[in-house]
């Protein structure tokens, strides 16, 4: 058996870091756990609404690169969570 010795480390000051430690690691299990959302998808139509801006700034913002879009049986989508994280704030 191999015994380790804490030079500089008071009983009290150990057992903190071993708890801090194993509340980070706990903290990292339970996001890992969380439930995912479903992924929620937009239509140009929802996402033009949704921004109160035409169908031609939806399809400009698409080829400039700010939102991103997918496709499906023909059908154009946008996920509702990037097109949230497309709004940025304005520093002044």
């Amino acid at each position: 058996m191999k015994q380790i010795q804490f030079v500089g480390y008071t009983p009290e000051a150990l057992l903190d870091l071993i708890d801090m430690r194993l509340n980070k690691h706990f903290k990292e299990v339970k996001n890992h756990l969380q439930p995912k959302e479903p992924t929620v998808y937009l239509t140009r139509q929802e996402v033009s609404k949704f921004l109160s801006v035409d169908l031609s700034t939806v399809h400009n913002m698409t080829v400039k690169g700010i939102l991103q879009k997918y496709q499906i049986s023909g059908r154009v989508l946008y996920k509702r969570a990037e097109v949230e994280n497309s709004i940025v704030k304005i520093k002044h």
